[in-house]
């Protein structure tokens, strides 16, 4: 569940917008790593290698918001912090599984983009200046896009591929 504290939505300056954009995007990116770092642990290349498809993109946004906020503000320091911001856009810990396949991992993603779409949309009623509602108004669009793009991946897929047991991890010796 995505959660924001200390975010007044309605006094969002476009600057603070845009490095918490950024700060979504750094969240899903990390968490995405973690997943294609996992999913190679456990030999599962085809969810490791989505992972890493969706870390990119991630990266790739990131950076035009980056260079978007670079561009307007220069490199004023950054009022929004990264602990105001927990899941918004990255998948859940407890989606990644051990034996994960492509479909489950798309699955995932799917869900993360959902998440980051509701976000925008329960955000954008209380953004009071014009640039920022345009700005989130641009992101939510932007995360049907990125809905539109995991479902076409999945539906390159055969019906049904699911890898082993989703709780088959045995403790680890220490």
């Amino acid at each position: 569940m995505s959660t924001t504290r200390g975010i007044d939505f309605a006094h969002l300056s476009l600057k603070d917008a845009l490095d918490l954009a950024v700060l979504v995007e750094e969240e899903a990116q990390e968490r995405y790593d973690e997943f294609t770092h996992q999913m190679k642990t456990h030999d599962t290349p085809a969810a490791a290698s989505f992972f890493a498809f969706m870390s990119g993109n991630e990266k790739k946004h990131g950076d035009e918001l980056r260079a978007r906020r670079l561009e307007l503000f220069g490199d004023a320091p950054r009022t929004v912090k990264r602990a105001m911001i927990f899941d918004v856009e990255a998948p859940d810990y407890d989606q990644a599984r051990a034996f994960m396949s492509a479909r489950q991992a798309l699955t995932a993603a799917l869900e993360s983009e959902t998440k980051a779409h509701a976000f925008f949309v329960a955000a954008l009623p209380a953004i009071q200046d014009p640039k920022v509602r345009a700005l989130f108004a641009e992101l939510r669009d932007e995360e049907v896009q990125h809905q539109m793009l995991v479902k076409a991946e999945l539906a390159k897929l055969p019906p049904s591929e699911e890898v082993g047991d989703a709780f088959a991890d045995e403790p680890v010796a220490h």
